[in-house]
């Protein structure tokens, strides 16, 4: 079962989730330590295409606290993701196409490797998060009541 270590929590009340990916990432080892030690942020963050790589970019990944301070390394710097290319494709094309955007969900760890679930997502306008809460609310309303039933 694999263990999160960084979750997107925003991703899903400001987004609506077409479609899941999971993808590998090419880490320095201060970072996968970092990492490893619940130290990531994905807040504020994306995937973006350059050279038909993606890369997720904005992730604030600090160094691991007890290498020393390494010189020229930047948190937030971006982080190429590791996929097939004809799912790079077929990203490449829906991003452009139809303006979807890609949005990290969570950092967690298989077989001792850190991978990166995103999602191909489409951006909802306020009365869809307000439409959301209230669904929200009436499920959790519905479930206290039937807790007590």
């Amino acid at each position: 079962m694999p263990k999160i270590l960084a979750k997107n929590r925003r991703a899903t009340f400001d987004y609506d989730l077409i479609k899941k990916y999971e993808a590998g990432l090419v880490l320095k080892g201060i970072e996968v330590k970092s990492i490893k030690s619940g130290h990531a942020s994905l807040k504020g963050s994306f995937v973006t295409i350059h050279n038909n790589e993606l890369f997720l970019t904005n992730a604030n990944i600090p160094p691991y606290k007890f290498a020393g301070n390494p010189k020229d390394y930047e948190p937030t710097a971006s982080r190429k993701l590791l996929l097939h290319k004809k799912e790079i494709k077929y990203l490449l094309g829906k991003s452009k196409t139809e303006g979807l955007t890609m949005v990290p969900l969570s950092l967690y760890t298989t077989r001792n490797r850190i991978k990166l679930e995103f999602a191909l997502a489409k951006g909802k306008k306020k009365f869809d998060k307000r439409e959301t809460l209230k669904k929200q609310t009436a499920q959790r309303e519905m479930d206290r009541r039937m807790k007590n039933y």
